[in-house]
């Protein structure tokens, strides 16, 4: 069993880390990494293998002393009363003037790619983005956005060149 799952996030690294000869993203030009830390629920995803079928997804960072950060993504398989899975990939920014390049690493040494392609100057929503367009995820500070907002950030993930077709809405409930 333990072979199984190494190989699982083995492939899902690899998988992550492929390189595109897509048009660049946009990244943010800052991202004060202090106030990026926290909790972010994910509001929509081009969701990667394990997070298909993800209930209550929150994306969880905290700034260690050597600047790297440690990640916990936390989420319900398949209900909102499903089985918790998390996951503790550590992330390290990789373009220090902007802070909006990390790589994300889920099993040494490879790092995915990880781009902030937007932030809010209030550090209330993000768009998580990747230059092959295989996986995006929109999260925010609160579990559910106004159709408005919802729309607008879904709109910004769109000019980034992404399918569309794939994006999924993450349920979300809290506190009830």
């Amino acid at each position: 069993m333990f072979t199984a799952r190494l190989a699982g996030v083995v492939s899902l690294a690899v998988m992550l880390s492929a390189c595109s000869s897509a048009p660049t993203i946009p990244t943010a030009k800052y991202v004060d990494m202090p106030r990026f830390m926290g909790d972010w629920y994910v509001i929509a995803n081009i969701p990667t293998w394990p997070e298909r079928d993800a209930y209550n997804a929150i994306e969880s960072y905290k700034l260690d002393p050597d600047g790297s950060i440690a990640t916990t993504f936390t989420f319900r398989k398949g209900a909102f009363d499903g089985p918790e899975k998390v996951m503790r990939p550590r992330g390290f920014v990789t373009d220090e003037k902007s802070n909006a390049v990390w790589g994300m690493q889920f099993v040494w040494p490879i790092k995915a790619e990880y781009l902030i392609s937007h932030v809010d100057a209030g550090y209330t929503e993000t768009i998580i983005a990747r230059s092959s367009r295989d996986y995006v995820w929109i999260m925010a500070r609160k579990p559910v956005l106004s159709e408005a907002d919802y729309a607008r950030l879904v709109q910004m993930v769109a000019d980034l060149g992404y399918d569309m077709n794939k994006l999924q809405k993450v349920p979300q409930r809290w506190g009830d």
